[in-house]
């Protein structure tokens, strides 16, 4: 099978594509992508919820540049790949390249599951270490339900499903639909229930990480649907919630020097809280070096672009649901009733980088999440 990829007004650096293969008695696992040059890079043969497809990280390509591929089905040789294995207790640990990069924790002994660690380029961490790690120096402990990286929300048919305080909801996971690695990329999909503090099933959620072979840099894509299994689900207005949320690294606070910015230039909580944008960029010092992470928002996402809930102390999350908490002037509420039987989807990308969005050029990185080379068969 031979295709092109073509860069038209935007480059593009180390972005993960794909595309649907039609090839009988096709194996899955490693394989090769055969450049004009008779260069050779690894791609990874899988089936995509029933479509046969091929995946690769396109390394670099500059605006208008075409290039040609052949695919070689014999293995490329990669010498590194990302490994998900379980190590008990209620985890999986995710490896790139043979190093750490996460744990997903999804046990009950945890009000709701969540990623933690979440490790950077050179090996640093790039998110809060507390509450399950209570002894880092310097580090705040306000806030422990804010765990790392996860997804919660403070009003879900009037349960609290953020906080950890009182009759608040749980997160229960009950079963994985995925666990795979490989040289490109590896995939967690898990189904969730949301329940009340009685244990009731208010809804359920499928949540999906998808994590990328780099290694100078940390891309992570993150798929969450919300499933109405057992009635309507009233999702209702509070800023008290992330469908996606980080807890940055307490050195990397705007209250302690760091910098948020967002896709429309603003910068600071003051002019990026509640807004609306297709994405924001936290960053700062880590252990005496310059980190950030992006979190973009895909068109895909319901309401997008999400409005954010981004402070100075370290909170960071997409929000799409807080009109009225967010900005009360504008007299309309954030509520939305998903009805019986039905759904809603969010899609992110998380860019964990080096230095600030600028130097890691954000804006033109999230054109390889919505506007990626165009591909065609040849």
């Amino acid at each position: 099978m031979n295709f092109s990829v073509t860069a038209e007004p935007h480059s593009y650096v180390n972005c993960p594509l794909k595309m649907p293969i039609h090839i009988a008695d096709l194996g899955y696992g490693e394989a090769t992508l055969v450049d004009e040059r008779n260069n050779r890079i690894a791609c990874q043969l899988f089936n995509d919820k029933g479509t046969d497809s091929v995946a690769w990280i396109e390394p670099n390509l500059s605006v208008g540049e075409k290039k040609s591929y052949r695919l070689d089905t014999s293995p490329a040789g990669s010498v590194t790949r990302v490994d998900i294995e379980d190590i008990g207790e209620e985890r999986l640990e995710v490896q790139i390249g043979g190093k750490l990069f996460t744990r997903y924790h999804y046990g009950d002994r945890w009000a709701r599951p969540f990623l933690y660690p979440f490790i950077g380029p050179k090996d640093i961490p790039v998110t809060r270490a507390y509450p399950k790690e209570s002894d880092v120096e310097g580090e705040a402990t306000d806030h422990p339900h804010q765990k790392s990286v996860w997804t919660a929300y403070g009003k879900i048919n009037n349960t609290d499903n953020w906080s950890e305080i009182g009759e608040h909801g749980y997160i229960r996971h009950r079963k994985f639909e995925e666990v795979t690695g490989g040289p490109i990329f590896g995939r967690i999909r898990a189904i969730n229930s949301w329940v009340n503090y009685e244990n009731a099933k208010q809804m359920e959620e499928v949540r999906e990480f998808t994590i990328f072979n780099l290694e100078s840099e940390r891309i992570v894509d993150v798929r969450i649907k919300f499933i109405a299994t057992d009635g309507d689900v009233c999702i209702g207005d509070t800023k008290e919630g992330g469908v996606l949320a980080v807890r940055v690294a307490t050195s990397m606070n705007e209250s302690k020097g760091g910098l948020i910015t967002n896709a429309y230039g603003a910068r600071t909580e003051a002019e990026t809280w509640g807004r609306p944008a297709a994405w924001v960029d936290y960053s700062g010092l880590v252990g005496g070096e310059t980190m950030g992470i992006t979190v973009m928002d895909h068109p895909s996402s319901f309401r997008h672009p999400t409005r954010w809930h981004v402070r100075s102390y370290g909170l960071f999350a997409a929000n799409p649901f807080a009109l009225r908490d967010y900005d009360p002037g504008l007299g309309i509420s954030g509520d939305y009733t998903i009805p019986n039987g039905e759904c809603i989807s969010f899609c992110y990308r998380v860019y964990i980088h080096e230095g600030d969005a600028e130097q890691a050029q954000s804006r033109e990185r999230y054109f390889g999440f919505v506007a990626p080379p165009k591909i065609e068969l040849t």
